[in-house]
């Protein structure tokens, strides 16, 4: 009763982040985007240059709208707090495995949402550093032979396949489930 979309508009901010990822991991060999940025993250890892691209996109698509109000990313030393933010922190790794990147393997986001305890203070680690079945919503994109969107918001795990040629993302599985 009380939804607003604001989450379903931070998914859909996700995976439209997630099409502008895919795309230039596509193309990445063709665009100068492999290789090194020269810039170290915070875990002492040196990013590469999708790292930097992925990390910027998705704060920018999520820096707007009002929905967030907080970003804790593996590529930043800092949280990045939004103005006017919403109700809603996210937790991510913008690129996951890139030290696969130069080697045309597998790569992924990786994120997970959290409800701001308290909408009308400023975000603080209690907000993010939390167990898991505080999560309003997790999942994952991933950068392979097809783009996948798969997630859940605690009913059922679902799958989306992105068709390049619609450019959007289609429900391929819904209600994943481990075998017994």
């Amino acid at each position: 009763a009380e939804a607003s979309g604001d989450l379903t508009s931070l998914l859909y901010d996700l995976a439209v982040a997630g099409k502008l990822i895919a795309n230039k991991t596509r193309r990445a060999g063709l665009t100068d985007m492999l290789g090194r940025s020269g810039v170290t993250n915070v875990q002492g890892e040196e990013q590469k240059s999708l790292d930097v691209y992925a990390d910027e996109v998705i704060t920018g698509l999520l820096g707007q709208g009002g929905r967030v109000s907080a970003l804790v990313s593996e590529e930043r030393p800092e949280v990045t707090v939004f103005e006017g933010g919403g109700p809603y922190v996210v937790t991510c790794d913008p690129l996951d495995g890139s030290s696969n990147i130069d080697a045309n393997v597998s790569i992924g986001t990786i994120f997970g949402v959290f409800r701001q305890r308290d909408e009308a203070a400023t975000p603080t680690t209690s907000d993010w550093l939390r167990p898991g079945r505080d999560l309003v919503a997790a999942g994952y994109l991933l950068y392979s032979t097809s783009t996948m969107l798969v997630y859940s918001t605690g009913d059922g795990v679902h799958a989306f396949t992105l068709d390049p040629e619609a450019g959007e993302f289609l429900l391929t599985w819904s209600d994943l489930e481990f075998p017994a």
